[in-house]
């Protein structure tokens, strides 16, 4: 076994993990490859059924394998990344892409042995995947939102079946989810039918006079628009009693997280963020983290939430900021030839957590902050998109530090930035003269 584990050159590449498996994932089945010299049948086949998977990781331990790199794509290859990842056997998730286009390997058992090469050889870098508990936590926020999206998908229905009806109730009334909204809804249903004592029922922050809600509820209250009216409102409500038990495993689980005693510092004064869960995120976030990222202009404590759902509050896997927004997709690209660059458009990818920041760097445009400043001197440079993903990236920058490094964001205002930018110019400027003379 000594002499496995010591690393072996061949054709100037240095074997660096001669215990590499590879694995090919499929809905139904898996190939496995190891190294030649560890079985009559370096590559098999097993079925995706629980007892076939044990079976897998038996024949891995018994061969001597420690390292595993497996290509796949959708959910297939989680169950049997958590089975290996319990029975002490490193697991790298390789990316496709990375290995797509090397031609005369596209059948499953050459896709496999060539992982295994590659992996053998160290040429092989693992997706990020960040620590159980968070993963736990990912899962719950995941299904969170996906609640989220089917709870907006019925406010729509009533909308729609408000206008059949010709209810105009959407034209004097912001929000028909709202305390108003679902209070006239619901009593709509139960059979009242007369406007004013409908509009009776309006909050004292609505703008619109009663009369002004009276004459939106006049319409021709046919029977199957009030019958989709009713089940939408059946359906919203199902789906908020989901949410709150989806909240409740979200709180059991951050309270599992808890890392930091006391509570974030007073802030800025905010409404309530839309959404948000019933209890205190703002204080289990921090007590998960230990820094307080709603402190950070535009980011609330959803955005918070997906963050920290999505890459944990240990970073140490990237080394440094750069890395942290290349993984997340916001930094510039680098595609340069001939010592000329072709293209530094960023690179597109699905990142859950990068979506969360462009929405909160969109919400700086009337921002009287630095950050503010420094969205609206973009969006001055280049188009909004791009501004947008620049701001993103400032904001990806200043979570990673905040994490890595335990410091609290304080904002210096938006005449400190314009003071430091006109500071720079003039700098510039004088450089640039010196050299010309």
């Amino acid at each position: 076994m000594a002499q496995r584990n010591r690393a072996v050159s061949r054709s100037g590449l240095t074997l660096t993990h001669p215990n590499a498996a590879g694995i090919d994932i499929g809905s139904a089945a898996h190939f496995v490859a190891v190294p030649p010299d560890r079985d009559e049948q370096p590559v098999r086949e097993f079925s995706s059924f629980t007892a076939d998977l044990n079976r897998l990781a038996d024949w891995l331990e018994a061969c001597g394998i420690d390292i595993v790199a497996m290509e796949s794509t959708g959910v297939y290859w989680i169950a049997l990344y958590e089975l290996l990842d319990a029975r002490g056997i490193a697991v790298l998730l390789v990316n496709a892409r990375h290995v797509k286009n090397v031609s005369g390997r596209k059948s499953d058992v050459l896709d496999c042995q060539w992982l295994q090469q590659l992996m053998s050889y160290g040429l092989l870098r693992g997706a990020f995947r960040p620590a159980d508990g968070v993963c736990v936590l990912r899962s719950l926020s995941r299904q969170r939102e996906m609640l989220l999206r089917g709870q907006a998908r019925h406010v729509q229905h009533m909308q729609k079946a408000l206008t059949q009806m010709n209810i105009q109730l959407t034209n004097v009334i912001s929000d028909v989810a709202g305390d108003t909204g679902q209070k006239i809804l619901r009593a709509i249903v139960a059979g009242e039918r007369d406007g004013h004592v409908l509009a009776a029922m309006k909050n004292a922050r609505i703008q619109a006079s009663n009369d002004q809600i009276a004459n939106s509820l006049h319409g021709n209250w046919r029977r199957e628009h009030l019958f989709a009216l009713q089940q939408a409102l059946a359906l919203f409500d199902f789906y908020g009693t989901q949410l709150s038990q989806c909240d409740a495993e979200l709180e059991a689980q951050l309270q599992s997280l808890h890392q930091h005693d006391g509570e974030p510092a007073k802030g800025k004064k905010r409404g309530r963020a839309r959404n948000a869960p019933q209890f205190d995120l703002r204080k289990r976030l921090f007590q998960m983290c230990g820094v307080d990222l709603t402190r950070i202009d535009g980011i609330d404590v959803t955005t918070a939430l997906v963050v920290l759902s999505e890459v944990g509050a240990d970073l140490s896997r990237f080394a440094s900021d750069k890395h942290f927004a290349s993984w997340l997709g916001l930094c510039p690209g680098t595609k340069i030839t001939g010592g000329k660059t072709i293209s530094g458009k960023t690179r597109r990818c699905v990142n859950r957590a990068a979506q969360a920041l462009r929405l909160a760097a969109a919400g700086l445009r009337s921002s009287q902050s630095a950050l503010g400043a420094y969205f609206r001197r973009m969006c001055s440079r280049m188009d909004k998109p791009k501004a947008v993903t620049a701001a993103a990236h400032k904001l990806a920058r200043l979570i990673y530090a905040m994490l890595t490094k335990g410091q609290q964001y304080t904002d210096q205002g938006q005449e400190y930035y314009e003071e430091r930018y006109r500071q720079r110019v003039l700098h510039h400027l004088s450089r640039r003269a010196q050299q010309s003379v």
